[in-house]
């Protein structure tokens, strides 16, 4: 999110997160006023390979709920930041293409919150296309995801069918959430909230 009314209008239609980029190389960089919000909404302050200082200046500064950990740091990096900030949810984000080694994992089960799971690309996110969702049938873990990578409105049969297909019971029961970005954007920061209202009904009438 960039823009104090796009803000309030994407917050009506009730997300559980709304992300504020603080990677000053995005065109998404967000430096502004984050209008009052309801309370239940988390926001999420996304990083690129950004100092524990820098973070906690950012979480303080706008009294972020999450953090979303975009570039390449490492557990203990991850291990120090939650001592720092024990009440921050903390996601890191790790980028697929066509395959994932999933024993990446491991050294951040103790320390986040949640991992997401994102298209590779040339650019650390909003990259606009989504991976191959098959990798999941090999997903080795306990820990909830975050879905991302893409997802636009075309998606919702994929992610319903993902959702509920048996072969993916236990995947499915783990995804907290479908992260959007890019494909729901009328330009950089700005979301289309008449697309976004109608994927959020799709995808809720059709995953019971």
């Amino acid at each position: 999110m960039k823009y104090p009314e796009n803000i309030l209008e994407v917050a009506a239609l009730g997300p559980d997160y709304l992300g504020f980029i603080f990677y000053d190389k995005s065109p998404r960089y967000f430096d502004g006023i984050i209008p009052e919000i309801p309370g239940k909404i988390k926001k999420t302050g996304v990083f690129v390979n950004a100092t524990i200082h820098e973070i906690t200046r950012k979480a303080t500064q706008y009294q972020l709920q999450a953090v979303q950990l975009h570039g390449g740091e490492h557990a203990v990096f991850c291990r120090e930041l939650r001592q720092v900030l024990p009440a921050v949810e903390i996601i890191k984000v790790f980028s697929v293409k066509d395959q994932f080694d999933f024993s990446r994992l491991h050294p951040f089960e103790d320390d986040v919150d949640y991992f997401l799971f994102d298209t590779k690309g040339e650019q650390p996110g909003g990259n606009g296309y989504t991976f191959d969702w098959g990798v999941f049938r090999n997903y080795p873990s306990e820990k909830p995801f975050f879905l991302s990578g893409g997802i636009g409105p075309e998606e919702t049969g994929l992610i319903t069918g993902f959702l509920n297909s048996p072969g993916y019971n236990k995947v499915a029961a783990l995804c907290h959430a479908i992260d959007v970005n890019s494909r729901f954007e009328t330009e950089p920061g700005r979301k289309n909230t008449k697309q976004l209202q109608e994927f959020k009904s799709k995808i809720l009438c059709q995953h019971q």
